[in-house]
């Protein structure tokens, strides 16, 4: 049989809260795919992780400083807002009215460290936005300790790129998948020695997903991957970020 890779999205989840049982939540919606199976990869979106953990701020209780508001006056947003994006961030690396790209405290390079409100439910006047997870790696890996078997599993969020229009699924979190294969030192079908080859394996898994699960009101915020089993393994989504000293395009 040729490689094929299939991916089901999980329909069926509510919306999820602050303090709800994450894991079992997605056993049931996996038990209504017809469940998990050995060598399976999760994918999990940002969102859902992030609600279950409460990373929400209200707006309205955000006090922003004088570097806050300056910022926010350049381009042109809510200084409430940039002053949370700061507190994620490590490093402003640009912006101009309407952007603000930063390194966020993880690593990743993003619009503003992640955070916004679509897709947030609000109440009572609230105007909460949703910070990406503490860690992701480590609630990845809560959840595939809780599910249990011979699984991989993967928070993905979908940020936009440099140098290209649109947003692509990316893992922000991983337990379980080898996130990089180092194909260096590989030879080609004509003989030759890669010299620089890795492929993010997580990344293409997380993308993958991100097909079925939609970007906006699909209300499908997780999917099995199936015959992705050979990237089970050990991997760190810090091994997926380029290093500064290696980043050429800043």
């Amino acid at each position: 049989m040729p490689p094929r890779l299939e991916v089901i999205g999980l329909e069926g989840l509510p919306e999820v809260r602050p303090g709800d049982d994450l894991t079992a939540l997605v056993r049931e919606a996996a038990d209504g795919a017809g469940g998990l199976r050995d060598g399976d990869v999760l994918v999990l979106a940002q969102k859902i992780v992030s609600k279950a953990e409460d990373r929400f701020v209200d707006l309205r209780d955000v006090r922003p400083d004088d570097r806050a508001r300056r910022i926010a006056a350049q381009c042109d947003k809510d200084p409430r807002q940039v002053a949370v994006i700061l507190s994620e961030s490590a490093e402003v690396l640009r912006h101009r009215p309407g952007v603000l790209i930063v390194r966020h405290r993880l690593g990743h390079v993003l619009a503003n460290a992640g955070i916004d409100a679509s897709n947030v439910p609000q109440m009572n006047g609230s105007e909460r936005v949703l910070l990406l997870p503490e860690d992701p790696d480590g609630s990845a890996e809560r959840l595939r300790a809780g599910l249990g078997g011979r699984i991989g599993v993967i928070v993905n969020d979908s940020p936009g790129r440099a140098w290209r229009v649109g947003s692509v699924g990316i893992a922000i979190g991983v337990a379980g998948v080898a996130t990089v294969l180092d194909l260096r030192g590989r030879r080609d079908r004509d003989g030759r020695e890669m010299q620089a080859s890795e492929l993010a394996v997580a990344d293409e898994i997380a993308a993958a997903a991100s097909i079925v699960m939609g970007q906006a009101a699909e209300g499908v915020p997780a999917a099995i991957v199936r015959g992705a089993a050979h990237f089970l393994g050990q991997g760190r989504t810090a091994n997926l970020i380029r290093h500064p000293d290696m980043d050429l395009f800043r």
